[in-house]
């Protein structure tokens, strides 16, 4: 028997719930019960989180709710055979047959492999077909165990089924499927002629030498992607087309021949995630869509895929891994160019990241081992002693210089690292170096992080229209690493420099002037903005404009100007406000969340110490018409409250873990700790005056009544 699943996993003809939600809580409740699991909120979390990332439900009557969970203790398939359907996100209706799979997050590869194998197995009528009409808990384990090669033959499937027209027991996936993927032993599926065998003949005459590739992947890597492999390629076979899959999976996956894509038609990509190494395919026309099309309409997917590669304007997949061009194009071209664009510069911001991560720390370093005058004697220093002969300098001035300087030089690719990974979001490979040399020309002139910015969408756009041409194959080779990024950089830069950047200097260094300025109640305005702007949207465009404000202007800060560190710490003081916020909410007012809010908020204790916003998204997403104007208001109370008392932070990351560069950590922290508590305050009114502890209750109802689900039910 497998240790996967036991006849008291398994729920036959009862009534679990009207929603899909009930059920999966009362599967859950049966994962918890047999000891396989330590909690059953944690559990319940995860799977629910999952099922509203992409509905479960696939055609035929059949749901697969699956999750890794940390509250999982052993991999787990829970099967209920549902006395009434649930609607679960299926375009033919309800489901019946619900499988339930419960991953740990160190799941060993033999277990992910059969529960990949148990996913697959539903793509098969006849399996389907001998559950429905199995008639006891044990008969169930027995046809499942068989479908996973664990059991006695393939006839107890087939005798579980009798009585059902075509019921055998669940042969394992085509060879063509995965056919390197290591699942040893999986045999073709048998043909069965039918009624419609002649229409499909007919297709397979028309699409006879066909040969596309294809790869899946979602983002739990253990059904999906490999209910899509398999649904693409039964429905190739019935359409007469070569088609090999790599299904990249969390049971490992082995690559496609290269020989094999090179021969291919096209490449359909079934994926909710990145596809790795998708340079692999550069050239090849193709079709890209979510995982879940590739179970519900796979013949039109690989009819798309056909059509394109007898199109010799369809797009095509770019010469680098994951570009931007391609994911517009993976929408079907819906995605406009505002949204490109704002991708584009929220990439080159998460490349600057670690630049100005790396640099601000260790100058921050070298002002707390030689003082903040080393700013202006670094150089000299560096030039005139050596570790082994100081002069006149002292040991802690050397070190403090190598450490500043180390930090300055890694800022000072702050903006060529804004503009060259702005340049990559839009035109992938070929646009890093003319975004990098654009760059450098705004370092030249002064123009700061906006020229960079402007330099980055410059040289982006640049190498994309340069991509789109169509060229014979001996110029095509040379575009990527000689003709784009050469014309490309003479467009952005050249316009940088003869007439953009002069302009773009002038308004940075107004600016400068203007901040540096500010004091009492103006800084406390600048202070409440940039609080307001950090807690809108958590992580996203706006909290990110006003990061990469505070961030790229911290290379500006000396000792006489310490406008740009004041900023900086009032961006990181609010950004610190929603997380920790959500998690005294949580904490001090349980009635107004869920169970799963209260696990979510111990989490955001550690990430909002840590400056990380995001940390507060689960409960926006959940409620955002409280959470996100009461973050708004604390982000707004601590930014003004840190400007307002002069903080200052030589590190732009980090929150309390780097107290030791803070300039005034006392007010930093009291700046927290009040639009913390200030947040946490308005939250709490807001779901008072909403009824939400009504929500709560109902859904612990639900929860109770899942956790006294009969054994058996």
């Amino acid at each position: 028997m497998s240790e996967l699943i036991t006849p008291d996993l398994v729920s036959l003809d009862q009534d679990l719930g009207a929603d899909k939600e009930t059920v999966i809580g009362r599967l859950a409740a049966l994962v918890q019960r047999t000891g396989r699991a330590e909690q059953l909120d944690g559990l319940l979390a995860d799977a629910i989180a999952r099922e509203n990332k992409t509905a479960t439900g696939i055609p035929g009557g059949i749901a697969i709710p699956h999750c890794r969970s940390t509250a999982v203790l052993e991999p787990t398939l829970v099967m209920a055979r549902l006395a009434q359907g649930v609607p679960w996100g299926a375009k033919d209706g309800p489901a019946d047959i619900v499988f339930f799979i419960a991953a740990p997050e160190g799941a060993d590869q033999t277990h992910l492999k059969l529960l990949a194998k148990l996913a697959r197995s539903l793509m098969k009528k006849d399996f389907v077909a001998a559950l429905r009409a199995a008639r006891s808990e044990q008969e169930i384990v027995r046809i499942v165990d068989d479908a996973l090669g664990l059991g006695g033959t393939a006839e107890g499937a087939s005798a579980a089924g009798a009585g059902t027209a075509g019921a055998t027991s669940a042969a394992a996936v085509p060879a063509s499927v995965d056919a390197r993927s290591g699942d040893a032993g999986d045999a073709p599926a048998p043909v069965v002629q039918t009624a419609d065998a002649a229409p499909a003949a007919a297709d397979a005459d028309s699409h006879a030498g066909k040969k596309i590739v294809a790869v899946t992947a979602c983002p739990t890597g253990i059904a999906h992607t490999y209910m899509a492999a398999d649904g693409l390629t039964y429905a190739a076979e019935e359409m007469g087309v070569d088609l090999q899959v790599e299904t990249q999976g969390s049971a490992g996956f082995t690559k496609l021949d290269p020989a094999t894509i090179a021969a291919a038609d096209a490449v359909i990509f079934a994926t909710d995630v990145d596809v790795r190494d998708r340079s692999r395919f550069a050239g090849k026309p193709y079709v890209a869509s979510p995982v879940k099309r590739g179970i519900d309409e796979p013949k039109v997917m690989i009819e798309e895929a056909l059509a394109n590669a007898a199109n010799p304007n369809a797009k095509r997949v770019q010469g680098a891994a994951g570009g931007a061009a391609d994911e517009a194009a993976s929408s079907g071209g819906r995605e406009g160019w505002g949204t490109r664009i704002r991708k584009a510069v929220m990439t080159g911001v998460s490349y600057m990241i670690p630049f100005v991560a790396a640099g601000g720390l260790l100058m921050a370093f070298g002002f707390m081992i030689a003082g903040a005058d080393i700013a202006n004697v670094a150089d000299d220093v560096l030039t005139g002693s050596t570790l082994w002969n100081l002069g006149e300098f002292t040991l802690a001035q050397y070190i403090g210089a190598v450490l500043f300087k180390m930090g300055n030089l890694a800022m000072s690719l702050l903006v060529p690292a804004l503009a060259g990974y702005i340049a990559y979001g839009l035109a992938d490979r070929p646009g890093i170096a003319p975004g990098f040399a654009a760059g450098l020309v705004a370092n030249f002139m002064d123009a700061g992080f906006l020229g960079g910015i402007v330099g980055g969408l410059l040289a982006g756009l640049a190498a994309y229209w340069l991509a789109q041409p169509r060229l014979p194959r001996w110029l095509g080779s040379l575009m990527p690493v000689v003709i784009i990024p050469l014309l490309a950089t003479i467009f952005a830069a050249g316009l940088l420099l003869l007439v953009l950047g002069g302009p773009i200097a002038t308004f940075m260094a107004w600016l400068t002037e203007v901040l540096s300025g500010m004091t009492g109640a103006s800084a406390l305005a600048l202070g409440a903005i940039l609080g307001l702007m950090m807690g809108t949207d958590l992580g996203g465009p706006i909290n990110k404009v006003a990061y990469t404000f505070a961030a790229a202007g911290l290379g500006a800060a000396t000792a006489a100007n310490t406008a740009p560190q004041e900023i900086m710490a009032a961006v990181i003081a609010a950004g610190m406000v929603p997380p920790l916020a959500m998690a005294l909410a949580s904490t001090v007012a349980k009635r107004y969340f869920t169970v799963a809010e209260q696990e979510n908020g111990k989490a955001a204790w550690l990430l909002g110490a840590s400056f990380i916003s995001e940390g507060a998204i689960p409960f926006a997403a959940a409620d955002p018409l409280r959470v996100l104007p009461a973050s708004m208001i604390g982000g707004a109370v601590a930014g003004a409250v840190s400007m307002a008392t002069g903080v200052t932070s030589a590190a732009p990351h980090g929150g309390v873990w780097i107290l030791p560069v803070i300039g005034n950590p006392l007010m930093f922290l009291l700046a927290v700790v009040v639009g913390t508590v200030v947040t946490a305050a308005v939250v709490v009114a807001l779901k008072h005056v909403g009824g939400a502890h009504g929500r709560v209750a109902d859904a612990t109802r639900s929860r109770e009544d899942a956790a006294a689900v009969p054994t058996t039910a």
